[in-house]
């Protein structure tokens, strides 16, 4: 009888450690990916004329955002930066331009992104802090490259990552 009655606890508890692990790693999400788009570049290669437009609908206009710019280039890329034009359209035809001069690399360090073989990934926050976005309806990121080289060469795709802050 008493063997009995601990496999039957056994078990019990089994199913709640795993219920309670399941429960940790779900609260344990400090961010909910919400949107994220990027414009492939044909012979990689992102002319001034290439501006790719971003849509992206809002719907949960209580929640905070955090946008970033996502690029994606070779090692071959020349350059340690690169300038783009971010314009945002929201949905009351509001229109807000940013120019970013963004630091892809270091000459001590190399590239800054993440990178596999000789591709080399940046997501770099263009916010400084959380944003609301207050109006429901669509947002349009249109992106644009600002270098002096046109087409700039070895620039794989650029996109919006846009996530929910927690």
């Amino acid at each position: 009888m008493y063997c009995k009655f601990y496999f039957c606890s056994m078990r019990c508890m089994n199913k709640i450690t795993l219920l309670l692990l399941l429960a940790i790693t779900v609260a344990s999400c400090t961010t909910i990916d919400v949107f994220e788009k990027s414009n492939h570049f044909s012979n990689q290669q992102w002319a001034a004329v290439d501006t790719p437009i971003i849509n992206f609908t809002v719907t949960d206009t209580s929640s905070l955002y955090n946008v970033y710019l996502v690029l994606r280039h070779t090692d071959a890329y020349n350059y340690n930066n690169i300038w783009v034009n971010i314009t945002t359209k929201t949905p009351q035809n509001t229109v807000l331009n940013q120019q970013l001069n963004v630091e892809l690399a270091k000459n001590n360090k190399g590239w800054l992104g993440t990178g596999m073989d000789d591709i080399f990934e940046h997501r770099i926050r263009i916010t400084r802090q959380a944003i609301a976005l207050p109006a429901k309806g669509n947002y349009s990121f249109t992106l644009k490259q600002l270098m002096r080289q046109d087409p700039l060469q070895h620039v794989l795709n650029a996109g919006i990552r846009i996530e929910k802050a927690q």
